[in-house]
């Protein structure tokens, strides 16, 4: 394909990207796809509320999700994805509960019966979600607690596991000694489940639940750790299980059950769905604005020139994202200001890739000619990332070594994201290089021997373990060739031999036809990753992205609209965003094919 073709596909798609942003902010807040999972929690959780208004929504989400099982009578975290046993469990009992759907409970159970090799008691499903989650109780532990205050198992608490709810009145600072078998964002449902399964199963036993003498100290924790519009990390499951929770324990009518419904109902979407959460608006703001006014990777050194509209423009984006960064110690996690959230609204909790991604798109549109004054901003990120590293160098999710779970421990790719950002605003900082060589030793170190990393926060559905190193890989080999200038020494040879690797992996992954993807299928956002990965490099590198950015090209705006559920959540759910093809799509094409267009 001609130059020529690719700017003409890459402007039509830059206005695309342009025409999705928010009329009022000038920024983008994007769609997470509907959620199965989401839509059946908060359809219980309002339908026990007792209000006619949420009896109707409750109501419009069961008829939303019998229309939307898969033809084998399960149910997948997206419309598009294969049906798996949490979510098929939860919306089963949902439909049970509210009385709708029969037919498709039916085929449900099932389903189940054909995945736990016999019926679906609460025993089998106790043992089947701990193969799945392991000794994480993060989520087995809440879905068990469903199907028992649904009814599913005439109330039978014995399947379910206790959480140490106790443990949550503890100094925060103690929370990694304790070693608790929930990762750091579930506190909410480590308190009100916790304390709903101890009170049910005393109940159920007859026996004295010592546990209410701690409620109201319980209580006053979750009311600290509550937003002020009630959604707990602004996600809808976890505030639809602690609503249940409350409730059954005999406390729905406190301010905090009562504030989590209110958030339940305004999260309602029009077609009777709920996603997993409110939205991604930081993260994806920061992406687009990337791709938009930076050019592609940073080894191509061109960038959208901007003229005075679209200097205005990108003002704009550096301000909110200015105004976006948390300022207080956040009560969630206790961190320090500085950081920024995948979201501006009250649920938000700061993190290691959000933080990333906000000071490399500050950087990008500082380069594109961006006149804001970001200093300040830029200076509590860094000291806000490198206050978070951990002993093993490398970065967690949101706080410094709390434990060994998903999402506290260490990762390939929130580390190559904070080394990248690092590595632009390096002169911020006295910490910064040897922050930046601790990254590398730690990125090394996790390096697979074929050459690939594995992400968290991405994977596949479709592959073994939902791995996904196309994606890891991608985004450690951009960081590296970002950061490259800027690394001398020993740290330089390590750079490059990971560096070295990784392009050889990934150039070798790709498909014949010139696209990357861990399923059946390849996916835009898969191939976009890898092209932008590859761009700048020599060889076989520069071979393939040109392949690539041929096959992104040949699709048109229309099919690089097409969002595949490769975005992981907490809790092992799939997503999809849909403007992630889009700014990803955007960014690939850009490299090596800037223009002079505003």
């Amino acid at each position: 394909m001609e130059p020529g073709q690719i700017r003409e596909v890459c402007g039509a798609l830059r206005r695309r990207v342009l025409a999705a942003r928010d009329p009022g902010t000038g920024v983008w807040t994007g769609e997470l796809s509907s959620s199965a999972l989401g839509t059946a929690l908060a359809s219980v959780a309002l339908a026990e509320g007792g209000e006619a208004a949420d009896r109707r929504l409750a109501a419009a989400g069961a008829a939303w999700l019998a229309a939307h099982a898969n033809d084998d009578g399960g149910w997948g975290d997206t419309v598009g994805s294969p049906s798996n046993l949490s979510t098929t469990l939860l919306a089963a009992a949902a439909l049970r509960r509210l009385s709708a759907g029969a037919g498709g409970a039916a085929s449900a159970g099932r389903w189940l019966e054909a995945r736990l090799g016999g019926p679906a008691t609460p025993q089998a499903a106790a043992r089947a979600l701990k193969a799945v989650y392991g000794s994480d109780r993060t989520f087995a532990v809440p879905i068990l607690s469903f199907l028992a205050l649904t009814g599913e198992g005439a109330d039978d608490w014995r399947s379910v596991p206790p959480l140490p709810f106790a443990l949550a009145l503890l100094p925060r600072g103690l929370y990694r000694l304790a070693r608790l078998q929930v990762v750091s964002y579930a506190l909410p449902a480590l308190v009100a489940v916790g304390l709903c399964r101890h009170v049910c199963a005393a109940r159920e036993r007859g026996g004295w639940a010592w546990g209410r003498l701690l409620a109201g100290a319980l209580l006053r924790r979750l009311e600290r750790l509550q937003p002020a519009h009630g959604g707990f990390l602004d996600a809808i499951p976890l505030t639809a299980f602690v609503c249940l929770a409350l409730r059954r324990a005999g406390y729905g009518g406190h301010a905090v059950a009562l504030k989590g419904l209110a958030f339940l109902r305004q999260a309602a979407r029009p077609d009777g769905s709920w996603a997993i959460d409110s939205n991604l608006r930081c993260w994806v703001t920061s992406l687009a604005a990337r791709a938009v006014w930076g050019g592609g990777a940073a080894a191509c050194g061109q960038g959208w020139k901007l003229d005075a509209g679209g200097r205005d423009d990108a003002e704009r984006v550096a301000a909110w994202l200015v105004r976006a960064q948390v300022r207080q110690p956040h009560p969630y996690t206790g961190a320090a200001p500085g950081g920024w959230a995948w979201t501006d609204l009250p649920g938000g909790v700061p993190d290691a890739d959000d933080t990333s991604g906000a000071l490399l798109a500050l950087r990008r549109l500082k380069e594109a000619g961006c006149r804001t004054d970001v200093s300040g901003a830029v200076r509590g990120g860094v000291r806000w990332l490198l206050a978070l590293q951990n002993a093993d160098g490398g970065m967690p999710t949101f706080c410094r070594g709390w434990g060994r779970l998903p999402f506290d421990r260490s990762c390939p790719d929130l580390s190559a994201h904070a080394l990248a950002a690092l590595a632009v605003w390096r002169e911020q900082s006295q910490r910064a290089p040897r922050a930046l060589a601790r990254l590398l030793r730690y990125l090394a170190g996790a390096q697979a021997a074929d050459g690939s990393w594995t992400p968290l926060w991405f994977g596949h559905q479709e592959a073994e373990g939902g791995r996904n190193p196309v994606i890891g890989t991608a985004r450690v080999v951009a960081a590296l060739r970002e950061a490259a200038p800027g690394v001398g020494g020993r740290e330089a040879a390590v750079l490059a031999a990971c560096l070295a690797r990784g392009e050889a992996w990934l150039a070798a992954a790709q498909r014949s036809e010139g696209s990357w993807g861990m399923g059946r299928e390849a996916s835009v956002e898969e191939t976009a990753l890898a092209v932008t990965a590859l761009s700048g490099g020599e060889g076989a590198c520069a071979a393939a992205a040109a392949r690539g950015r041929a096959w992104l090209a040949a699709r048109g705006p229309e099919g690089l609209a097409q969002a595949a559920p490769l975005g992981l959540y907490f809790a092992l759910l799939w997503y999809h965003e849909r403007l992630y093809p889009l700014v990803w799509a955007l960014e690939a094409l850009t490299v090596n094919t800037a223009t002079s267009e505003a």
